[in-house]
């Protein structure tokens, strides 16, 4: 393995852990505050609130449920993504393999939630008179970044190799 390839994967290792990082803090702090006043339900301005709410489900609360045989499932599910993921993140080039490990770090922030709580708390309310986006926590901002940046990076390069040929 030669040196570019170790520094890329050292350079996405940290990223990795940078988001990660950030989202178990943003959740504890928000968990500490659920621990010291009994709920978390703050207005922040008109556009944002912080109101801590348990998903059981994948992205933005899609498939909750009470059932542990579909919230196994979607886990399992979730592992194998993460390690289809991780391989991407190897074989691909440097800018994509940076954005691949912005989403497996916010991916295994929830997935590390999944496990430890049984569910994952988001947190973020955005809303805009009176109408509200799903509840979402910091890990999936991450993946959202990360995917919105891979899409642009595709047509980026696809431009590119088309204007090279």
């Amino acid at each position: 393995m030669g040196n570019e390839k170790l520094n890329k994967l050292f350079i996405g290792f940290i990223f990795l852990v940078i988001c990660f990082a950030l989202d178990r803090f943003s959740k504890i702090y928000i968990l500490n505050i659920l621990n010291n006043e009994g709920q978390v339900d703050f207005y922040v301005n008109q556009f944002l609130n912080i109101y801590l709410v348990w998903n059981t489900g994948i992205g933005f609360g899609l498939f909750s449920s009470e059932n542990s045989l579909l919230y196994n499932l979607l886990t399992l599910i979730i592992i194998i993504i993460n390690i289809t993921i991780l391989y991407l993140a190897f074989i691909e080039t440097k800018i994509k393999s940076f954005f691949l490990m912005i989403i497996l770090g916010g991916s295994l922030g929830n997935l590390f939630d999944r496990f430890y709580y049984r569910a994952v708390p988001d947190f973020i309310d955005l809303n805009f008179h009176g109408y509200h986006w799903f509840i979402f926590n910091v890990a999936d901002i991450f993946i959202t970044i990360g995917i919105i940046c891979l899409i642009f990076s595709e047509f980026i390069f696809y431009k590119k190799k088309n204007n090279e040929n």
